[in-house]
C-alpha cells in the first residue's frame, strides 16, 4: 500500500487535464467578458449618437426651443426643447436598441443669449458570457451637449454714399465704355471724360437729359450707385430670411443728400421692421444732383454725415431683447472725402479750401464710444491714371484709402469689393458676418 501511494503521488501524467478543467471557468469568463464589454460599448456608441442628435436637434436654428428663447425676457428652462429632444432621441432607436430600457434626463435652458441642451442617458445591457461569473448586466451611460447662441436683436442704420464720385463706372469695363463715349466732351465740346464721375445735372428739379448720367444709361454702362441701390434692396431679402424671431432686425437707410446745394444727411427710410418697405425705398436711390458739370465735387463730407448720423443712433445695447437692441452702422462708400475744409484738412488744399482726403477715423470713434458697431463695405476707389484730376489730387493718397476705411470699421466688420466681385454678394456677406450666424457646439 505504501508503494502504491508513493507511485500515485509521484504520477504527473494527468496534470494538464486537471489544470485545464480547473481553469476553464475563469478563461471562458474572461473571454466572455471581452465579448460582453465590446457589445456594451457598441450599444453605448449608438446611444451617444442618439443623444447627440437629440441635443443638437432640440436647439437647431428653426426649432421651437429657439423661437421660445428669442421671445423670453429672461433666463429659464424651455419645456418645448425637452419634449423635442426626447422625441429625437427615441426616433433613433431601432433594432436591439428598441428592446433596451433607457432612462433620459434632459435639460434645455436659456442663459443670457445662449441656449444649452443637455441629454444624459443610462441603460442596463444584459450579458451573455459573464453570467457564468455571476454578472448578469453591464450599466452604460453618457451625456451629450449642444450650445446655440441666439441671434441678437439688431438695428441697422444703412448709410450709402451717393455723391457724384459714385457715378464712376462700376467695373473697369464700364469706366472704359464711359471714357470712350465722352472723349470729345458734350455738345459744346466741353466737360470731357466721364470716367471720373457721371453727374446728374439738376438743382431746379428738372433733370438735364444732356447729363452724362443719362448718357451712361443710354450706352448701357453701369455706374456704382445703381449697383449699390439694387444690392441694398436685395439685402432686405437676406435679412428677412435670416430672422428667427419677429422684428429681430430693424433697418433705416440714409444717403449724403439729394442735391449739392443742400448736402445733408437724407433719410431714405426711417427705422422700421418692415424690411420690404425699406427695400422699396432704397431701390430708387440715385446720385446727388449738382448745378452743372463744372461744379466741383465737394459734397462728400464724411465729417458732417458721420456727425449727423451719430446723433440719429442711440447708444447700443446687448441685443438680448427687443428693447435692448444692438446698433450697427452699415456704411457703404468709396472712402474719399471731398469737402470744403480749409483749416483741418489732412492733405493739401485745392484752391485754398477744397479738401480731398481719406476718411477721418476720429468721427468713427465717436460712434464706437456709444457702443455702435461699424460695418464697412468699401467699394474700391478705382485708379484712373489717365485722368489728370485723379493724378494730381487722389493718386498721392490712393494707398491710404482702404487702410483708413478698415480702421473706421469695428474689428472683423470690414469688407472690400474689388471690380471683379459683386456688390450684392459682398453686402450679403458682410451682413451675415455682422449678425454672427448662430453656431452649434457639442
Amino acid at each position: 500500500m505504501k508503494k502504491l501511494a508513493r507511485r500515485f503521488s509521484a504520477d504527473r501524467s494527468g496534470n494538464f487535464g486537471i489544470m485545464t478543467a480547473l481553469l476553464a471557468v475563469p478563461v471562458l469568463g474572461a473571454a466572455g467578458m471581452a465579448v460582453d464589454f465590446a457589445h456594451a460599448l457598441s450599444l453605448r456608441t449608438q446611444l451617444y449618437a442618439a443623444a447627440d442628435a437629440a441635443a443638437v436637434g432640440s436647439v437647431s436654428e428653426k426649432s421651437d426651443a429657439v423661437t421660445a428663447a428669442m421671445a423670453m425676457k429672461g433666463d429659464g428652462s424651455i419645456s418645448l426643447g425637452k419634449a423635442d429632444a426626447q422625441k429625437l432621441f427615441f426616433a433613433q432607436m431601432s433594432g436591439e436598441l428598441s428592446d433596451i430600457p433607457v432612462d433620459l434626463d434632459i435639460d434645455v435652458a436659456k442663459t443670457t443669449n445662449k441656449l444649452n441642451s443637455t441629454v444624459t442617458f443610462s441603460a442596463t445591457v444584459p450579458t451573455a458570457f459573464m453570467q457564468i461569473l455571476g454578472k448578469n448586466s453591464i450599466a452604460i451611460s453618457g451625456t451629450a451637449t449642444a450650445e446655440y447662441q441666439t441671434a441678437s436683436f439688431m438695428d441697422f442704420y444703412i448709410l450709402l454714399d451717393n455723391t457724384p464720385s459714385m457715378g464712376v463706372g462700376a467695373t473697369p469695363e464700364d469706366v472704359a465704355l464711359l471714357r470712350n463715349a465722352t472723349k470729345n466732351g458734350n455738345k459744346e465740346g466741353k466737360d470731357k471724360d466721364c470716367a471720373f464721375a457721371c453727374h446728374i445735372v439738376s438743382e431746379s428739379g428738372v433733370e438735364d437729359k444732356e447729363s452724362y448720367f443719362y448718357l451712361a444709361r443710354s450706352i448701357g454702362a453701369t455706374i456704382r450707385i445703381d449697383v449699390v441701390a439694387k444690392a441694398t434692396e436685395a439685402l432686405m431679402t437676406t435679412a428677412k430670411k435670416s430672422q428667427v424671431a419677429p422684428a429681430q432686425y430693424q433697418m433705416a437707410a440714409y444717403t449724403f443728400g439729394k442735391k449739392s446745394s443742400d448736402a445733408n444727411l437724407y433719410t431714405v427710410s426711417e427705422l422700421t421692421d418692415d424690411l420690404t418697405a425699406v427695400g422699396e425705398a432704397t431701390k430708387n436711390i440715385t446720385l446727388m444732383s449738382i448745378p452743372s458739370h463744372n461744379t466741383p465735387n465737394n459734397q462728400t463730407s464724411y465729417d458732417n454725415v458721420l456727425t449727423s448720423i451719430e446723433k440719429k443712433i442711440p447708444t447700443g445695447g446687448s441685443g438680448m431683447t427687443k428693447t435692448d437692441r444692438e446698433k450697427i452702422l452699415f456704411f457703404v462708400a468709396d472712402g474719399v472725402g471731398d469737402s470744403i475744409k480749409p483749416t483741418t484738412c489732412t492733405k493739401r488744399l485745392n484752391g485754398g479750401k477744397r479738401c480731398m482726403e481719406p476718411i477721418d477715423t476720429s468721427y468713427c470713434q465717436k460712434l464706437k464710444n456709444k457702443n455702435v458697431k461699424i460695418a464697412i463695405l468699401y467699394t474700391t476707389y478705382l485708379p484712373l491714371p489717365e485722368n489728370s484730376f485723379y493724378r494730381d489730387w487722389i493718386a498721392p493718397f490712393q494707398s491710404e484709402i482702404p487702410q483708413k476705411m478698415k480702421e473706421c470699421a469695428s474689428p472683423g466688420l470690414y469688407f472690400e469689393v474689388t471690380p471683379t466681385e459683386g456688390i450684392s454678394d459682398a453686402m450679403n456677406a458682410l451682413f451675415l458676418k455682422v449678425i454672427h450666424r448662430p453656431r452649434l457646439t457639442g
